[in-house]
């Protein structure tokens, strides 16, 4: 007999690979997107930037990859005129969502991150996965205005509400709700169509994701438009199946981690098989969710040393 779980497990499974499937070419072609009359997605080197028109200015959830700003001034000149950045939103460290921040600060932007956004993006640090070192951004690229925990503005009538997602993506991960148009901008903390990444030399891992996920289903309804860091604008059942993909692989990694198995070892074994999507690099997210387990050993079970 089927259980109840094992029931829900598969039509979450089954509505992700329909999902998937049915928008990834369309997905792959997507450019700049009106979401509302005043808000926009832009193309922004291939990430996503949510802008918000509040009639003094735009609000921006991250600035795009490096080289794409005059592309997105485009956009954003032709959806509003004359409108200047007046706030922007950095939703984690990464180069692709903040390349081009010097360009909106030198224009007056302030911008908003965590705390942890700033301290990543101002100082040297390690990348293990490329041997290599990162060097600090520049002073003109970073926050110039950081939170903890939560935090909102006013822009014209619209009410944005923001606020921190434990250890999901990176150390630093934000969502930015635009309450009154129902937009919620997610960033990384949702991967439609790229393999979901853990920064684990920051303290992300995938108890943490899962975590972020159902606080971010929490502030949506049917009718909110979840915007990721990259791929197609999600529903709140296409972002609740993927959560519910992602916490299958928690608790088959949970399983294989207290075995004492390596990611090669769950590779061999086939943890990601049988799933509703398939991971282009599958070994590199199983080595990151592993050392992001390791990192967290007193939240997977009683018998881990």
């Amino acid at each position: 007999m089927v259980s109840r779980r094992q029931l829900l497990k598969d039509s979450a499974a089954e509505a992700l690979a329909l999902w998937a499937s049915s928008r990834s070419l369309k997905a792959q072609a997507a450019g700049n997107a009106r979401l509302t009359d005043k808000v926009l997605v832009v193309d922004g080197g291939g990430a996503n930037v949510v802008a918000f028109s509040g009639g003094e200015g735009f609000v921006l959830v991250d600035s795009g990859a490096p080289k794409s700003g005059d592309k997105v001034m485009a956009a954003l000149s032709g959806f509003a005129s004359g409108s200047k950045v007046q706030t922007l939103f950095n939703t984690h460290y990464h180069l692709d969502q903040t390349g081009n921040n010097e360009m909106f600060a030198a224009a007056g932007a302030k911008i908003i991150a965590h705390d942890r956004t700033r301290q990543w993006m101002s100082t040297d640090y390690w990348v293990p996965a490329e041997d290599r070192y990162e060097n600090a951004r520049p002073k003109a690229a970073r926050p110039t205005e950081t939170f903890l925990t939560t935090g909102s503005l006013k822009a014209g009538e619209e009410q944005i509400d923001y606020g921190y997602l434990t250890l999901a993506h990176t150390s630093g991960d934000i969502y930015v709700l635009f309450k009154n148009t129902n937009v919620l901008a997610v960033g990384d903390v949702a991967s439609p169509l790229r393999d979901p990444a853990l920064d684990w030399f920051t303290g992300a891992w995938i108890g943490g994701r899962v975590d972020s996920m159902d606080i971010l289903l929490k502030l949506a309804n049917d009718q909110t438009k979840i915007v990721p860091a990259y791929g197609p604008v999600m529903t709140k059942a296409e972002f609740k199946a993927e959560r519910d993909l992602m916490d299958e692989v928690r608790e088959r990694l949970f399983k294989q981690v207290r075995e004492g198995d390596g990611p090669k070892d769950m590779l061999e074994e086939g943890v990601l098989k049988g799933l509703a999507r398939t991971w282009k690099d599958p070994e590199k997210f199983l080595y990151d969710a592993c050392k992001g387990l390791w990192g967290h050993n007193d939240k997977i079970g009683p018998n881990v040393v």
